[in-house]
């Protein structure tokens, strides 16, 4: 996303992402991988989750397709060689819900959700140039 961001902006659209995290772990993951040129907000308790239908995938398939994607050299980095990026991924995935799969939703100026999609896999994000095509 954050690559292709121009082409947001270009069509006047504020792009927000939003994580199952508090403010400080933001801070530190932004600190880490940042910087990105969109807000990232926190929903610790994972009520907006929740209540736009996001799934938890077992930890169990998560880790199984991890470890198929790093054998089959399809997941590059999971585990970052950067020292900074490497401890917050790990503390990541000890303290956060990173079994919690993402979603892409699109509201129209007067607030109204006119498409969506939910992730039901870490590999099952909406393409960005679909997501382009639906503005």
């Amino acid at each position: 996303m954050r690559e292709r961001i121009n082409e947001f902006n270009d069509r006047g659209v504020a792009v927000y992402a939003v994580a199952p995290s508090n403010a400080k772990f933001i801070s530190q993951f932004l600190d880490a991988f940042g910087p990105f040129p969109f807000p990232i907000l926190g929903d610790p308790e994972k009520e907006g989750y929740r209540q736009m239908g996001h799934k938890t995938m077992p930890k169990w398939k998560l880790l199984s397709k991890a470890a198929l994607g790093f054998v089959l050299r399809k997941t590059k980095n999971f585990i970052p060689s950067d020292e900074r990026q490497k401890a917050v991924v790990l503390q990541s995935m000890k303290k956060a819900d990173v079994f919690i799969q993402g979603g892409t939703y699109l509201y129209s100026e007067d607030g109204k959700l006119f498409w969506k999609h939910v992730d039901s896999s870490p590999d099952d994000h909406a393409k960005i140039d679909t997501v382009l095509g639906k503005l």
